[in-house]
């Protein structure tokens, strides 16, 4: 069995709570929690017929005056970064967090793009997203309300740190 350190990444209130609370316990809540450092989930899954455990630690949102303890990231063996498709600072915000972290650290990652049930309202020009694209980006439309994407999206990554592994 493999067991990999997933961490959550982004800005404030981009929804990485919600996309975890959706993928471990298949809930959504609509009241907002502000995540205090760092919060611990995990999740067994399968990939490819191998059991596959995902450590998730959320992070506490990103902004200008907070910064990302390196203690948290310590150990990760992979990142999904997220930004909320109706607020377009925080994809700024997530492309800032995959530079600074990747710098050091060559570790797969993915964007989820969250809020895809809000998709006629998203604020991000598709020309941002496909220039990542072009770079090598994996990016998922993901829903915490809805769920689209999000089993996608940890399985992506899960993949990703196997074949790393």
């Amino acid at each position: 069995m493999y067991k990999f350190k997933v961490c959550m990444l982004g800005a404030f209130a981009v929804g990485k709570t919600s996309l975890v609370q959706r993928f471990v316990h298949s809930i959504f809540d609509e009241r907002y929690h502000t995540t205090l450092g760092v919060k611990i989930d995990q999740k067994l899954l399968e990939i490819g017929g191998t059991p596959v455990q995902l450590i998730l630690w959320d992070l506490a949102g990103e902004d200008e005056f907070m910064k990302v303890r390196a203690t948290y990231l310590r150990g990760a063996a992979g990142l999904i970064l997220v930004a909320d498709g109706l607020r377009p600072e925080t994809l700024d915000t997530a492309i800032d967090l995959q530079k600074r972290f990747n710098a050091d650290h060559a570790l797969p990652f993915v964007l989820a793009l969250n809020k895809a049930d809000c998709r006629d309202e998203w604020q991000i020009p598709e020309h941002r997203l496909q220039e990542l694209r072009t770079q090598g980006w994996t990016i998922f439309d993901t829903s915490a309300l809805n769920g689209s994407g999000v089993e996608a999206l940890f399985e992506r990554i899960g993949t990703a740190m196997m074949e790393q592994a």
